[in-house]
């Protein structure tokens, strides 16, 4: 039997064919995720005309007496690239679960990493917390550092001599998730006067974000953006099995701790910025895999500019829905996530029977 040699003039055409296609898909995603950053830029309870709001973003200084200066800058700016950067920050840690898990339904919430942070954030609440950061106040220190916590309880509960068991990791997570969570429904039933307060961040969004929010985030989303998108050939081989990635020279177990440790930075930075929002890291990767395919190389970024793009679109959704309310970003998420992880199940529960028939 004949092979074709990878280095053919053939193969190298169709890869930088291939290649081509791939860099302008993530050229279009970027270009809609500019888009959506000016439209969240401009939309809210007051509207400012697209035109000012690039006028203002390309030359500050020549428009800082602008009437919408300010709102533009300290107001809303802030907001989105915040935004962005969380839906960014759960879509990489969705994929990156997805992937240590070998299982499309995993999401940041699968090992207790968002509950830790959601106990930490309801104890610096209920506790009345007044300590402070580089401009940020307890509650997100406390829930970041829940998130890690979590994380670090979860590989101590699951490392063994072999190194990191993947069954052993899930079934740590969600005994410890389960703990976790059933700590926060008692620290809210006793949060009193703070309920509001616990439940609003409980249920996620981005009022009162500013800058500062933003400092803190952006160095760890970076970094673990960073680490993951590194990996991206050793997920690729380890979606062949570990054997076989072992083989092929993957240092597994290695790959493994990377990958929880920047699945979890990402998971504890994005929910001690904007509280619990789910469905993002769940559905974000499944839906951008079944566009791209699972090849991580392309998968990763895409996820990443799909993450941050719905983000954005969804806090403009909760900004002007109820004008002047404003409605909780994780009730938006989960209203268009729900129904697309219910079409999800159904599609592979069809799937399913129709391979049990052939």
């Amino acid at each position: 039997m004949s092979v074709v040699s990878t280095d053919s003039p053939a193969v190298a055409g169709r890869i930088a064919l291939q290649r081509g296609r791939w860099a302008c898909v993530l050229a279009v995603m970027a270009a809609v995720l500019g888009a959506v950053t000016v439209l969240g830029v401009g939309w809210g309870a007051v509207r400012i005309p697209l035109g000012e709001v690039v006028a203002v973003l390309l030359d500050p200084q020549a428009h800082s007496a602008s009437a919408f200066s300010t709102i533009i800058w300290d107001l809303r700016l802030p907001r989105v690239v915040l935004a962005g950067l969380v839906g960014t920050a759960l879509a990489l840690a969705g994929a990156g679960y997805q992937a240590l898990f070998k299982n499309p339904m995993a999401d940041p919430h699968i090992i207790g990493v968002s509950q830790g942070a959601a106990l930490g954030a309801c104890l610096a609440m209920v506790a009345g917390l007044q300590l402070q950061w580089a401009g940020i106040g307890a509650v997100p220190l406390a829930a970041f550092a829940g998130a890690l916590a979590a994380a670090a309880t979860v590989t101590l509960l699951a490392r063994s001599a072999g190194g990191l068991p993947v069954a052993t990791l899930l079934l740590a997570g969600i005994a410890l998730g389960t703990l976790l969570n059933s700590l926060v429904s008692l620290l809210v039933f006793l949060s009193g006067q703070q309920l509001h307060s616990v439940i609003y961040w409980l249920m996620g969004g981005f009022s009162g974000r500013s800058w500062e929010y933003v400092r803190m985030c952006w160095p760890y989303v970076l970094a673990g953006s960073l680490l993951m998108l590194g990996l991206a050939r050793e997920l690729n081989a380890l979606l062949l099995g570990e054997e076989t990635a072992h083989h092929l020279g993957v240092e597994v177990e290695k790959v493994k701790f990377l990958l929880l440790g920047a699945a979890s930075l990402l998971t504890a930075t994005a929910v001690a910025a904007s509280g619990v929002i789910g469905f993002v890291g769940l559905v974000i990767p499944h839906a951008v895999r079944l566009v791209v395919g699972p090849d991580h190389r392309v998968l990763l970024p895409a996820a990443g500019l799909t993450g941050a793009t719905f983000l954005i679109a969804a806090d403009i959704l909760a900004r002007t829905v109820l004008v002047p309310s404003e409605v909780p970003i994780g009730v938006i998420t989960a209203l268009f996530g729900a129904p697309f992880f219910i079409y999800l199940l159904l599609r592979r529960r069809r799937t399913d029977f129709h391979q049990g028939l052939d």
